[in-house]
C-alpha cells in the first residue's frame, strides 16, 4: 500500500511563499502522473496542479503564475512552490496520483493570514 506524506505547510502572510513536499513510499512513483489538491473549509477538494511523467504541468486558473509543481523521481517526492500567496489559498493541501488515486494522506495545512 502506497503511503503519501505531505509536509511544508504553515502560517504565512499574504504575499508570502511556501514550498510543500509530498513523499511517496511507492517504488513506481516515476510512472504516475501526480497532482496537488486542496480542500478549504466547507468546500470540496479541488485540483490545483498536475505534472506528467515528462514533467509537463497544468494548473488551476486560480493559481496559474503563482504556483509551480515539480517532481524528483529519484527521491519519490513531489513539490509545490507557492508564491504570492493569498488568503483564498488557505486550505489543506494533498498530493495523489491523478488517476486511480491512492489512499489519501493527512495533508498539510496552509493558512494565509495577516
Amino acid at each position: 500500500q502506497v503511503q503519501l506524506v505531505e509536509s511544508g505547510g504553515g502560517l504565512v502572510q499574504p504575499g508570502g511563499s511556501l514550498r510543500l513536499s509530498c513523499k511517496s513510499s511507492g517504488s513506481q512513483f516515476g510512472a504516475y502522473v501526480m497532482a496537488w489538491y486542496r480542500q478549504a473549509p466547507g468546500k470540496e477538494r479541488e485540483l490545483v496542479a498536475r505534472i506528467t511523467l515528462g514533467h509537463s504541468t497544468n494548473y488551476a486558473e486560480s493559481v496559474k503564475g503563482r504556483f509551480a509543481v515539480s517532481r524528483d523521481n529519484a527521491k519519490n517526492t513531489l513539490y509545490l512552490q507557492m508564491n504570492s500567496l493569498k488568503p483564498e489559498d488557505t486550505a489543506v493541501y494533498y498530493c495523489n496520483r491523478l488517476q486511480f488515486p491512492f489512499v489519501w494522506g493527512q495533508g498539510t495545512q496552509v493558512t494565509v493570514s495577516s
